[in-house]
């Protein structure tokens, strides 16, 4: 019989998996709920991934990635994930609509998503001024005020890409450095469109009853409020795994990122996980590349030993 293979997730560590587990000679498929790519996606230009020294857009690398996993003759399968099983050495997919897969072998790649603040107005307003992607929505906020909320490499790589259309960019954030890299803080200094607001902490988000009008702040050092007018808010405070399915199945660590050893394997023999929903030091395309190739790889080997 022939082995067979879900990875759950097609971002780059999925695809990556799908691409070395099909050259593996194994039958395999992705779910994946939105379009392949994952973060990619939300990527105008990536400028660290080796190979493109000019740089290239998420979602230029993202649709290469997508036709040579299918050129490889994979399957892509457009569902969500809602739970999993394993019943002997077979395991079980169930999607949201209803319908099950069943493979010998999985992969969990399913990544991660943009964390919210948890402040009044932040559900009210997502989607009539609050967005959580840049490269999505910038373009509606021409010649408008917006802030960027956040302190890492995303929160700055946002703030730099929204001066192409703001008027003004207003980064908030609760510290007083940030934790971004040096070559993001540094480009910094060359956007004079952006304004920092650093030791300030989000209370709440304001508006008409249709659309932003303002931020209201404090100043963690004085403990004053303060509220600025803005038309947007970009929310770019970290990310949470996406695993909501797995309830409860496999180890995980407080946070809820999946835990594996050097070889990608789970607490479930038989399953592995990679990418953005594992517990590592580095969230990368180029790890979540090499974890997907590692997992695929761990995964025939698996298969083959099932054989045996």
């Amino acid at each position: 019989m022939e082995n067979t293979l879900v990875i759950i997730g097609g971002g780059p560590a999925g695809l990556t998996a799908g691409i070395y587990a099909l050259r593996a000679g194994i039958k395999t498929s992705i779910i994946e709920k939105t379009f392949p790519g994952g973060n990619m996606l939300l990527t105008e230009k990536i400028e660290n991934y080796p190979g493109f020294p000019e740089g290239i857009s998420g979602i230029e690398l993202a649709e290469n990635m997508r036709r040579q996993y299918l050129q490889f003759g994979g399957e892509l399968i457009n569902g969500e994930v809602k739970n999993i099983s394993f019943e002997d050495n077979r395991k079980v997919v169930y999607l949201s609509d209803g319908s099950e897969t069943k493979a010998d072998a999985i992969i969990i790649a399913s990544g991660s998503s943009k964390k919210k603040i948890g402040v009044e107005g932040e559900d009210k307003y997502t989607g009539r001024g609050v967005s959580f992607c840049a490269i999505c929505d910038g373009a509606l906020f021409k010649g408008k005020k917006v802030a960027v909320i956040g302190g890492g490499n995303s929160a700055l790589e946002e703030a730099i890409y929204l001066t192409r259309y703001a008027e003004r960019c207003y980064l908030v954030h609760r510290r007083d450095t940030f934790r971004a890299s040096a070559y993001l803080q540094e480009k910094l200094k060359q956007y004079p469109l952006i304004t920092l607001l650093l030791s300030r902490v989000v209370r709440k988000i304001e508006g008409d009853g249709e659309k932003v009008k303002a931020l209201v702040l404090e100043n963690k050092g004085t403990g004053a409020i303060e509220t600025i007018e803005v038309d947007g808010v970009f929310i770019s405070v970290g990310q949470r795994p996406n695993v909501d399915f797995i309830n409860g199945k496999i180890e995980q660590n407080p946070s809820g990122y999946i835990i594996t050893d050097y070889k990608m394997q789970t607490s479930i023999n038989g399953v592995f996980a990679c990418g953005d929903v594992i517990r590592k030091s580095l969230y990368q395309i180029i790890t979540a590349c090499s974890e997907g190739a590692i997992a695929a790889t761990s995964a025939e080997r698996y298969l083959s030993s099932q054989n045996i």
